[in-house]
């Protein structure tokens, strides 16, 4: 039974394109469905009427995928910029928007700058999407961004992107064909980000780094699921010393976004504790808000964790 709340909703996975980055998309990347992209570029109409349909007070903007981590160094720091001031526009336009801004990652110096720039004009943190020039984010040289992140004090929220080619090929190209969504939300983009999570944690930033809060959507790429086997596994003998369960638990965070189903939820709260999770739809992938806020509100948790993970814990996480 749904229950009423009295709290505010707050979803931080909904997306948007802007049509100067968006055209540099290639192949299926760049190509969504008529609606899904007519409603990528829009932040009025339908946005809000599925807001106000759905009861959400205030969503969390961020660029879809793949955003600019395939962008080449010689465009992207500028090109970046200006995404990003026309979405500051955007969130001056309407106080029921905030934002997460894109960064040039192929310059990570340049993206910890962008970063800066984007909190002072009140961004609250940053989206990055799957790889960098076919690279994890979490190799050392990527680590100024995440320094940066630490002193502002903001989230990274880490977002999947289509695998690697040679995944692609080793793993899915024989059902492509006739599941196309194998490769992305079915199977491939929960491998690859939670493979990213996971690589974060085994590359040392948190240690150079103890106060980095880094967000995982879609609860938590399967992370939550494997958690007892990962910590147990990463600790056998014979191996460097990692405490994988400690570092998830006190430096990520995940949210609903995509996925709701209510076994899946409740095990991440056993694991992780429920304010360490954070609502969100995946707006316009999902194209109709209100049966995510309904499902929500409706699942057998403790009116106390559910105003948390609807919007009190992205308030404190994201200083809303």
């Amino acid at each position: 039974m749904t229950q009423k709340l009295d709290c505010p909703v707050i979803a931080i996975e909904e997306h948007y394109w802007d049509a100067e980055l968006a055209s540099h998309f290639s192949g299926s990347e760049g190509s969504r469905s008529g609606r899904i992209e007519e409603r990528l570029r829009d932040f009025g109409g339908d946005r809000i009427a599925d807001m106000d349909s759905a009861g959400i007070d205030l969503c969390v903007l961020s660029h879809g995928s793949p955003s600019a981590q395939k962008l080449s160094a010689e465009i992207a720091v500028p090109l970046v910029e200006r995404v990003n001031d026309r979405l500051a526009a955007a969130l001056a336009a309407n106080p029921r928007f905030a934002a997460f801004a894109a960064l040039p990652t192929i310059l990570p110096e340049a993206a910890a700058d962008e970063l800066e720039r984007c909190v002072a004009m009140g961004f609250k943190g940053a989206m990055v999407h799957g790889m960098t020039g076919g690279e994890f984010l979490d190799l050392k040289k990527f680590h100024p961004i995440y320094a940066r992140a630490e002193k502002l004090n903001v989230a990274i929220y880490m977002h999947p992107s289509l695998p690697h080619p040679a995944v692609i090929e080793a793993y899915y190209k024989d059902y492509l064909a006739d599941f196309p969504m194998l490769a992305r939300p079915a199977w491939g983009y929960g491998v690859e980000a939670g493979t990213q999570g996971l690589r974060m944690v085994l590359s040392g930033v948190f240690e150079r780094y103890p106060k980095l809060k880094i967000i995982l959507g879609h609860l938590g790429e399967t992370l939550p699921f494997q958690l007892w086997r990962i910590d147990q596994a990463l600790s056998r003998s014979g191996q460097k010393s990692v405490h994988f369960r400690e570092v998830f638990t006190n430096n990520f965070w995940i949210t609903t976004s995509g996925f709701f189903s209510t076994p899946a939820l409740l095990c991440c709260v056993q694991e992780i504790g429920a304010e360490r999770i954070l609502f969100s739809v995946d707006w316009p992938f999902i194209s109709d808000s209100k049966p995510a806020v309904d499902w929500m509100k409706g699942v057998p948790l403790p009116a106390t964790d559910k105003a948390k993970i609807l919007s009190g814990n992205a308030s404190s996480l994201l200083k809303l």
